[in-house]
């Protein structure tokens, strides 16, 4: 399957809080086909289903090689205290800045069989883990700058032409 086009700012899906998936059917498995085919383009470390439209919780990764989903994932750790950390988005493109991370994070949840995933890692992959889990709570990365940075990545939303 292709990729999926990627929801921007302004799209209300990208706001709410994603519902658990409760049954694993047929569409479910399609979602994933897609949110992986979505992940593999470059320069993309991970996709959440509400950037392609879908209001549940799972999302689809690829950092440093490693490729793969989760299903219903949770962050139930996350280690040292939150460091700025350079940051983008795909549904807000074209911004980078320093979110606030903590340097190491562990998430739960299961694959299409239903079976435990546990993903954890620093660096890279622990802040893809929080960012990916944010979208999930209809969270942008926006909302973990700093105070100052956080009003000037606002205007610069406010100036871009993809809002139109």
């Amino acid at each position: 399957m292709p990729a999926r086009d990627i929801r921007v700012i302004g799209d209300p899906v990208l706001a709410q809080r994603c519902a658990e998936i409760g049954t694993i059917d047929d569409g479910v498995r399609a979602l994933v086909d897609d949110l992986l085919d979505s992940v593999r383009l470059p320069g993309r470390a991970g996709v959440a289903a509400p950037q392609i439209g879908v209001g549940v919780r799972a999302f689809s990764y690829n950092v440093d090689g490693a490729v793969g989903y989760v299903l219903n994932p949770r962050v139930v750790e996350v280690r040292g205290d939150p460091v700025p950390t350079g940051e983008g988005c795909l549904s807000v493109p074209g911004l980078w800045h320093d979110a606030l991370r903590h340097p190491y994070a562990r998430v739960e949840g299961v694959d299409l069989d239903g079976e435990p995933v546990v993903l954890e890692g620093e660096g890279l992959f622990a802040q893809m883990l929080q960012h990916e889990t944010d979208h999930l709570d209809g969270m942008l990365y926006l909302r973990r700058l700093a105070p100052e940075d956080r009003k000037t990545a606002m205007r610069e939303v406010r100036e871009r032409i993809w809002l139109a």
